[in-house]
Formats: C-alpha cells, sequence, structure tokens
C-alpha cells in the first residue's frame, strides 16, 4: 500500500482519473491562448494596411469596448452578478487616464512609458472603485445588487459635474497624446497607431482573462453562480470570490474607459452615462453570457449601432427636429427589439447559436467506414 501511494503523484496535480498532470495542461492551455492572441494580432496588423482611416478607428473603438463588454462577462455570465455600473466604471478610467495625460504635458514630460503609466493608473483607480463597489454588492442579491450598481451609474458622472473645478464638468477634460513614434515614419496614419495600442492592450486583457477563465479562480467563479449554498459548503468563500470578480470586471472596464478617452481625445459626462451601462449589458446578452466570444459580438454591435440608427433616419423623410429625437432614442430601441428577438430565437446569444450551428453541421457530416 505505501509502495503504491508513493508512486502515486501528489494530489493537487491531478486532474482527471487517467492521472493527467494539472501543470501540463495548464501550460498546454497557456500556449494555445498565446498562439491565438498572437495570431489575432498579426491578423489586426494585417488589417490595418488594407482598410481605409475610418475603419482603422471604428476596430480600435471595438477593441476599447470589447475590453468592458469581456469584463461584464466574466462579472454576469460566469459569476451571476447583475450589473448596471460599468459605465461608471469606464468613466473613473476615462478621467483618471485625461488627468495623468494632462498632468504629464503640463510638466513637459514625452516618452512612450507615459501613455502605459496613465492606462496602469487608470486601472489601479478603477479596481479601488470597483473593491468599494463589490464589497457592497456581495452583501446584496436581486433588485437590491442591480439597485446598488445603478446608483453607482448615476452618482460617477454626476461628481464629474459638481467638481468642476477638477474635472470641468459638463465639458470634460482633453486628453493630450503623443503621435506615433518618429520609426515608423512621418506620414505613419494616427488612426492606424491608435488601432495598435488598443488591439495590444485588449488582447492582453483578454489573454489575462481568457487563462483566469480556465483556471482554479474561474471554477469558483461558476461554481458560486450556480448555487452559492453547495459552494459554500465545497469549501468556497462566496464574498471574497464575488468581491474578485467585480474587481476583475471593474480592471477591465477602467481599461476600457481610458481606451475609448484616448480614442476620442477627451472625455465628458455625457460619453458615460446610464444608456451606455444599459447598452454594455444588452450587448454581452445578445452577444452570448459566459463567453468572451460573446463579448466580441457584443462590442462590434455597440460600435455598428449609431451607424445603423442613422442611415435608418437618413431614410425616412422627417423634419430636422423629428429625426434628431428619434436618431437619439432609435438606438435603445434597436437594442431592445434585438434583445428580444436573440432571447427568443437563441437564448445562447448570437455566439451560442454560431456553435449550435457549428455542432448541427458537424453531426451532418458523413463518417469513413473503415
Amino acid at each position: 500500500m505505501s509502495a503504491t501511494r508513493a508512486a502515486l503523484p501528489p494530489k493537487e496535480q491531478l486532474d482527471d482519473p487517467g492521472g493527467r498532470p494539472v501543470d501540463r495542461r495548464r501550460g498546454s492551455t497557456l500556449l494555445r491562448h498565446l498562439a491565438v492572441v498572437l495570431a489575432a494580432g498579426l491578423l489586426l496588423v494585417a488589417v490595418s494596411y488594407s482598410v481605409e482611416p475610418f475603419r482603422n478607428f471604428q476596430l480600435a473603438t471595438v477593441a476599447a469596448y470589447l475590453c468592458a463588454t469581456a469584463g461584464l462577462t466574466v462579472l454576469t455570465g460566469l459569476n451571476g452578478q447583475l450589473s448596471l455600473g460599468h459605465g461608471a466604471l469606464m468613466a473613473t478610467g476615462a478621467y483618471t487616464v485625461a488627468l495623468c495625460q494632462t498632468a504629464f504635458a503640463d510638466r513637459g514630460m514625452t516618452g512612450g512609458w507615459l501613455l502605459p503609466l496613465s492606462l496602469g493608473a487608470a486601472i489601479v483607480s478603477t479596481v479601488a472603485v470597483g473593491a468599494v463597489v463589490g464589497v457592497a454588492a456581495a452583501r446584496l442579491r436581486g433588485p437590491y445588487l442591480a439597485g446598488v450598481t445603478l446608483a453607482v451609474a448615476v452618482v460617477v458622472p454626476a461628481l464629474a459635474v459638481t467638481f468642476d473645478g477638477v474635472f470641468n464638468g459638463e465639458q470634460g477634460l482633453s486628453v493630450p497624446v503623443e503621435p506615433p513614434p518618429l520609426s515608423l515614419g512621418p506620414y505613419f496614419p494616427y488612426e492606424r497607431w491608435q488601432l495598435w495600442v488598443t488591439g495590444a492592450a485588449t488582447l492582453l486583457a483578454l489573454l489575462l482573462l481568457a487563462n483566469l477563465i480556465r483556471s482554479r479562480y474561474g471554477r469558483t467563479f461558476r461554481a458560486v453562480r450556480d448555487d452559492e449554498v453547495a459552494a459554500r459548503l465545497a469549501g468556497i468563500h462566496v464574498a471574497r470570490t464575488q468581491v474578485l470578480a467585480f474587481v476583475v470586471s471593474a480592471a477591465t472596464a477602467g481599461l476600457g474607459g481610458a481606451l475609448l478617452a484616448v480614442l476620442a481625445q477627451s472625455v465628458s459626462p455625457g460619453a458615460f452615462s446610464l444608456t451606455l451601462s444599459l447598452f454594455l449589458l444588452m450587448a454581452v446578452v445578445i452577444g452570448g453570457l459566459g463567453r468572451l466570444t460573446g463579448a466580441l459580438w457584443g462590442a462590434v454591435l455597440l460600435v455598428a449601432l449609431p451607424d445603423l440608427t442613422h442611415s435608418v433616419t437618413e431614410m425616412l423623410t422627417l423634419s430636422p427636429a423629428v429625426a434628431q429625437r428619434l436618431e437619439g432614442n432609435l438606438p435603445l430601441a434597436i437594442f431592445g427589439l434585438t434583445l428580444i428577438v436573440v432571447m427568443i430565437a437563441a437564448p445562447g446569444g448570437v455566439q451560442g447559436l454560431l456553435s449550435r450551428l457549428g455542432r448541427s453541421l458537424l453531426a451532418r457530416r458523413p463518417t469513413r467506414r473503415s
């Protein structure tokens, strides 16, 4: 008996009955995620050379929104916490990067390391806010949790108006950003550089989230989501797990807001209203909860929706006042209608529908007989 026990690997290294070491599987998962991220980065660089500058800007905006939708997917889809305040978390990151970049510019500081430092400061500040909100949210359930996050979505933009001496009120702040490095050439398109910066930051965030989901923390997130009582009986600290999920989601939301501020080179309270928080939640539901690819579809929808509403209003012969009012309310109506259709036709979202179609096509493929 003792010889048999000595021959077995340690308990923490076993992951399945076949005795496959956990470390080896984790290493293969990390390598696979790295390969996917590198392939996506190369594809992004290739696409940036083949499309016009405006499309590069749109793709950069998709990447910025993807940070926020991916974090919200982890929070709501994997951990089961409903948040209506992610727009406020994005505003926290956006104002932080604006204040940092302005301070650097006022001191005459230059260098390629300033923007990553500002983005890091935005993540840290949003993590602090997310930790405070997460501690309160861990004690609440259902509509009370939604109410707290809804209050955050209303209060944070209002603070920018109240403390106008710091945040410049409704007019907002400018975000000074240095031009592309001279090593890329004197005529390197600025929009292409924006896509490279936002794409690199977003791919790094997705890499970390993908590995987090496949790790022990991801399994505890899902366990708490499925049954808190069973998770508590299994030895999982439920409140700590929920706070951790909120902090991770807040960090990515802050990064997304900071990237949006860098793209627009300005930040104002109107850009991060309650409507944005509702759009983010509906986007991840339509894209597919609990899947990072679903977050990608949601980010694409967030960027494509303004163009769609503008095209619809141009097709209709309306007075300028009615057209302006319709264009302001049409995005929410289209989002709501799309959400209803998706929930009826594809409860798993767009990514769930695509996965189901892929499985059905594979099932119909004829198998070769030996």
